[in-house]
């Protein structure tokens, strides 16, 4: 049943995000693909990364990366930052008009946990938080997100 109820509320997200990215498509204001938005999801939650760093990630050529990431700087979803330590490196960062698009998916997550807020006492809101840094930190193990994507919701 536990299993059930996270595939749920994971799953609803999910819709929403698509539900959202569908009608901007309608309106003819999406511009990426869904590979491309699977892309910007995936540099969003690294924290810019580099070209090499996206690519291993994701777990295909160093080509097919700057490829990929070429495109999203075209289409004004990506920029290149060059690196202070190093000025050969150049980092990839988020642009607004993607920030604003990412915005779908996080508006929706601050409005479920508004609604959180509301429905339980501040004591099960404080156990619900642990048990989902428990998972996240200790039994997703296979993921690391850089320490500035924990969001403190306050």
């Amino acid at each position: 049943m536990l299993d059930q109820a996270f595939a749920e509320v994971y799953t609803k997200f999910k819709l929403h995000f698509y539900r959202q990215v569908f009608g901007r498509f309608q309106m003819r204001e999406a511009g990426m693909t869904t590979v491309e938005t699977f892309c910007m999801e995936i540099i969003q939650a690294l924290g810019e990364p580099t070209v090499n760093e996206f690519a291993s990630f994701v777990q295909i050529s160093a080509p097919n990366a700057a490829y990929k990431v070429n495109s999203l700087i075209q289409k004004g979803y990506l920029q290149k930052i060059r690196s202070k330590d190093d000025r050969r490196e150049y980092h990839l960062k988020p642009t607004e008009k993607y920030i604003e698009y990412y915005n779908i998916s996080y508006n929706y997550l601050s409005t479920v946990m508004q609604r959180i807020r509301k429905r339980f006492s501040p004591e099960e809101s404080v156990q619900l938080e642990r048990m989902l840094r428990i998972v996240s930190d200790e039994l997703m193990e296979e993921i690391s997100l850089p320490k500035g994507e924990k969001k403190e919701d306050s």
